[in-house]
């Protein structure tokens, strides 16, 4: 894989680069029929859903829109802060219009809870989430994704987009940190 400096960090690989790709394809075959003639607009949450997102598209045969909102919610930590901050919105008005949230991962969900309120009250047709990783024992609120490839135990994960203060984002596949890493 080329990575031997990051890949020191990395206690253990939790879901491979060619596990994602397969998951990316199916996930994107079933986004065709379910999206099919309505024209959704994908809303990439920034930074950690480029690789996914990227992936994901590729795979989806029917007029998808792309756009992205950077949100805040870590401040350099490795647990959610749960105050939400909008750095970067959407470029569009999306009233009657079907959206879809594609994430990295779904921790805490109170970033995309949140999310999805502020999307309903503007009067959007649909909201859904797509996301590459779920982490069920994170979460401090209600909600789920609509599509999720996989669902993960609690550990503190990098690669693929998943970052640790922003490093480890370019690693192609999941793997678990290394606690000497973030405790030091």
């Amino acid at each position: 894989m080329g990575k031997i400096m990051l890949e020191q960090d990395i206690k253990k690989i939790l879901i491979s680069h060619e596990e994602i790709v397969d998951a990316a394809k199916k996930l994107g075959q079933q986004l065709t029929k379910d999206y099919q003639g309505k024209n959704p607009i994908f809303v990439g949450i920034l930074k950690g859903s480029v690789p996914f997102m990227a992936e994901l598209i590729k795979h989806i045969d029917t007029h998808i829109e792309l756009d992205f909102m950077l949100v805040s919610s870590y401040h350099g930590g490795t647990t959610s802060s749960g105050v939400i901050n909008v750095i970067k919105d959407i470029d569009q008005d999306i009233t009657g219009r079907d959206i879809l949230f594609v994430e990295d991962i779904i921790d805490t969900g109170q970033t995309l809870k949140n999310l999805c309120n502020l999307f309903k009250e503007r009067n959007a047709a649909s909201v859904k989430i797509a996301t590459l990783l779920d982490k069920p024992e994170g979460r401090v609120v209600e909600i789920n994704a609509d599509y999720t490839c996989f669902t993960i135990p609690n550990e503190f994960v990098v690669g693929y987009g998943l970052d640790y203060n922003e490093n480890y984002r370019n690693i192609p596949y999941i793997g678990i940190l290394k606690e000497e890493v973030y405790t030091k």
